[in-house]
């Protein structure tokens, strides 16, 4: 009985503790294909400064080119921009969900303020402008209650100085031998 008890208490310990564990998406990518790397692509580099993830798509945002570091696995997302000290006007991270549904993201440990571009089908639905830094245990979240299926993250102010606009078209385009996964297959 006192054996059953402990491993009883044992197990009830270990889920409350995973339940705890901190995510930086309110709901995780859903499991569905996404755009795989070129092969003419590099390896993401993880470093004591964050992730660096190669080059392989690129939006036309508001006229003008913004060459985007695809976040496809959950590992990726879970990262993203995180430990990045600067990102430059031309540069930004995509975060394809694959399903619509709603999703918040936070700003755990990106130094910088970031925009955040949140898309349905290539069309903005909102966008948080220059959400600010987070260095604490708890962090505010960020995201529509709509649902979404790609989020765009720029330098904080980019978006503006882009003139985009809820309603505006981003269109999204993959590079070298990338193609957006077919939902049926």
């Amino acid at each position: 009985m006192n054996r059953c008890l402990r491993i009883g208490i044992g197990l009830g310990w270990s889920i409350l503790l995973m339940g705890c564990a901190p995510s930086p998406l309110a709901h995780p990518p859903a499991n569905r294909p996404s755009p795989r790397p070129s092969p003419l692509t590099q390896p993401s580099l993880q470093t004591n400064r964050g992730q660096i993830l190669p080059i392989s798509a690129q939006a036309i945002v508001a006229g003008q080119r913004v060459q985007l570091e695809v976040a496809q696995t959950p590992a990726q997302q879970a990262m993203g921009l995180m430990f990045r000290p600067a990102l430059p006007d031309d540069r930004g991270m995509l975060f394809p969900l694959g399903s619509l549904r709603p999703t918040q993201f936070w700003m755990r440990n990106v130094p910088v303020p970031l925009d955040m571009i949140f898309l349905r089908d290539d069309e903005v639905v909102a966008i948080e402008a220059s959400a600010p830094p987070c260095t604490t245990a708890v962090c505010p979240v960020y995201g529509p209650t709509t649902p979404i299926n790609q989020v765009i993250e720029l330098r904080g102010g980019r978006a503006a100085e882009l003139g985009l606009q809820v309603g505006d078209r981003v269109t999204i385009e993959f590079l070298g031998s990338q193609e957006q996964a077919d939902p049926a297959s």
